[in-house]
C-alpha cells in the first residue's frame, strides 16, 4: 500500500535502487502499490494464479476470506506481542508455502509483517467493556468475530476507506496498525488508543511460478539470499512502529517518523487481557473452525497451540 513505510522505506527502495544497484542494472522493475494501480486486493491472487501478474503482495486479511487456514497468524488475539506472533508465523510458514504453492502455483518469496492492531474511537473509553453498542472498523473476518462478541457492530471497510468512514460517522472506531493510522492521520480524527494489540497484518511477497521458472538461475538465487534480508528488515520496522505509533498519536517523546497527536492512551487492565483470552478461545477460534472445517483444526493442534504460552495451552 502507497502510504505505508513497508513501501516507501523497504520495498520500493528494494526493487528501485538496491536490486539494480547488486546486478549493476542487468535486473530492474516497476513496483507499483495495489491501491494505486486499480487493482483490488482481492483480485491480487486471482491475477498472480493466471500470470497476469509475476510478482505480487498478498494480503493475508484479504487472501483468507476464500482460504481461511492461510489466516491463521493473523487470527484476532492470538498474538498480544511481536514474539508470540514470530512463533506461530515461523510454524505456519511450512503450510503457507506448500498451500499457495500446490493450489495457486505461487512461490512465496517472503513474509512480511505490519505494525500492530490496535484501536482507534473518536470518544473515551477506558478498557474493552466501554465498547458494546459502538461500531467498529474491522479488516478480517475474526476481527469481526472478536468486534461481535465485545457487543460491537464490526464495519468491515478497506485501508483506503477507512479515513471516510470514520470521518463520515459511519464508524466509531478503527483497527488498524498503530503508525498505519498515524501516517493516514487517524489521530486527527480520534481521540483514546488501546495500546494492546487486537491482532496483525501480514502480507507475502510471492511470484506466480511461471515467472520465477523464468527467471536465470542467478537472479532466482540472488532474489533468494536478498529477498530474506528485506523480509527480516520490515519486521524489525514494523516491532519499532508498532511503539512509535503509540508514541507519536499521544504525542510522546521519541515520534521521529510520524506526526505528533494528542490522543488518550489507553493500557489494558488484566481484566482485559484476561478477557482477550477467553474470547480468542470461546469465539475467534471456534468461529474459524467453522470457516474452514478439519484443515484448521488440525493446523491448530498440531502447529499452533504447541507454541503457545502454557497459559494459552491449557484453554
Amino acid at each position: 500500500m502507497a502510504n505505508v513505510h513497508q513501501y516507501t522505506r523497504h520495498e520500493k527502495p528494494f526493487w528501485t535502487e538496491v536490486l539494480p544497484a547488486r546486478t549493476k542494472g542487468r535486473v530492474t522493475a516497476d513496483i507499483v502499490p495495489f491501491d494505486q494501480a486499480g487493482i483490488r486486493g482481492t483480485e491480487t491472487l486471482r491475477l498472480m494464479e493466471a500470470g497476469v501478474l509475476p510478482f505480487g503482495t498478498l494480503l493475508i486479511g484479504i487472501v483468507a476470506s476464500t482460504n481461511p487456514e492461510l489466516g491463521a497468524a493473523d487470527l484476532a488475539a492470538l498474538a498480544p506481542d511481536i514474539g508470540t506472533l514470530r512463533r506461530a508465523a515461523t510454524a505456519l510458514r511450512p503450510h503457507i508455502v506448500q498451500s499457495l504453492r500446490e493450489r495457486y502455483g505461487i512461490e512465496v518469496l517472503a513474509i512480511y509483517i505490519y505494525p500492530a492492531q490496535m484501536l482507534f474511537c473518536k470518544d473515551r473509553f477506558s478498557g474493552l467493556d466501554d465498547l458494546a453498542g459502538r461500531r467498529i472498523r474491522t479488516s478480517t473476518p475474526s476481527q469481526s468475530d472478536l468486534v461481535d462478541a465485545l457487543g460491537a457492530t464490526p464495519v468491515k471497510t478497506g485501508f483506503a476507506e477507512l479515513m471516510p468512514s470514520v470521518k463520515s460517522g459511519n464508524a466509531d472506531c478503527a483497527i488498524t496498525g498503530s503508525m498505519s493510522g498515524n501516517t493516514i492521520g487517524l489521530h486527527e480524527v480520534t481521540t483514546h488508543i488501546f495500546s494492546m494489540p487486537l491482532a496483525w497484518g501480514s502480507s507475502v511477497f510471492a511470484a506466480s511460478g511461471a515467472a520465477w521458472r523464468a527467471l536465470p538461475q542467478d537472479v532466482r538465487a540472488l532474489l533468494s539470499a536478498e529477498l530474506p534480508r528485506l523480509e527480516a528488515d520490515i519486521w524489525a520496522e514494523s516491532e519499532r512502529e508498532t511503539l512509535e505509533g503509540v508514541t507519536c498519536n499521544t504525542g510522546g517523546n521519541g515520534c521521529s517518523n510520524g506526526r505528533k497527536g494528542t490522543m488518550v492512551e489507553v493500557k489494558p487492565s488484566a481484566r482485559d487481557i484476561k478477557r482477550l483470552q477467553h474470547l480468542f478461545h470461546s469465539v475467534v477460534l471456534p468461529q474459524w473452525f467453522k470457516r474452514c472445517g478439519d484443515e484448521c483444526v488440525s493446523l491448530w493442534t498440531q502447529t499452533l497451540k504447541p507454541i503457545l504460552s502454557p497459559e494459552d495451552k491449557a484453554q
